[in-house]
């Protein structure tokens, strides 16, 4: 993942300068999209969840106060872009209606790579996990986080950041177990035990 960009880039892009707020976007939009992907859910189009979380960053952007959180800031705001997201698709699963239009994915090669048969059972498992235990696996683990940097993204402490994790780790490897996930995943010895 990109970091973020530094807290003169946030300050400047508060301030109303046009080029630090196109540097804010440009380098905020890879770790947004990756997010939306990893934690929206199969019914939540990435996209169209990343943008709505960029235009509320910079609709908000004013009220930033903590330079130095802005990944922090941003991260809270994808949560509840996406639970929005979620929510809305779950209604229109249940009342009808039109759904939105969502691209082929067969039909960009890139994509289809992504969502190769071991990708689409590990992002199954992933949401069946506890949104909180889903973020904090994603954030560690693919992500490759620190638990000290999770806690911070997550705004929790530091223990119960490990703890959330100690617990994705062990309900996805029940879970690999059941679906008969790969054995890279499934006999990871340690992996969800510690």
């Amino acid at each position: 993942m990109l970091p973020f960009p530094s807290p003169d880039v946030v300050i400047a892009a508060r301030a109303g300068d046009g080029s630090a707020r196109d540097q804010l976007m440009a380098s905020s939009l890879p770790t947004v999209l990756a997010w939306c992907r990893r934690l929206g859910g199969p019914r939540v189009d990435p996209e169209d969840a990343a943008h709505d979380v960029l235009i509320v960053v910079l609709t908000r952007l004013p009220s930033l106060r903590q330079e130095e959180r802005f990944g922090s800031w941003v991260f809270g705001i994808t949560r509840r872009v996406l639970a929005k997201h979620r929510r809305r698709s779950w209604v229109k699963n249940w009342i009808g209606g039109e759904m939105p239009d969502i691209a082929d994915a067969t039909a960009d090669p890139v994509r289809d790579t992504e969502l190769s048969e071991l990708a689409q059972q590990v992002e199954g498992i992933l949401g069946q996990l506890p949104p909180a235990q889903r973020e904090v696996l994603v954030l560690c683990d693919v992500e490759e986080r620190t638990d000290e940097a999770v806690a911070a993204l997550l705004g929790v402490p530091v223990g119960t950041a490990k703890s959330r994790l100690r617990l994705a780790r062990a309900k996805f490897r029940r879970l690999a177990r059941g679906r008969a996930l790969a054995p890279q995943f499934v006999g990871l010895t340690t992996w969800g035990q510690g």
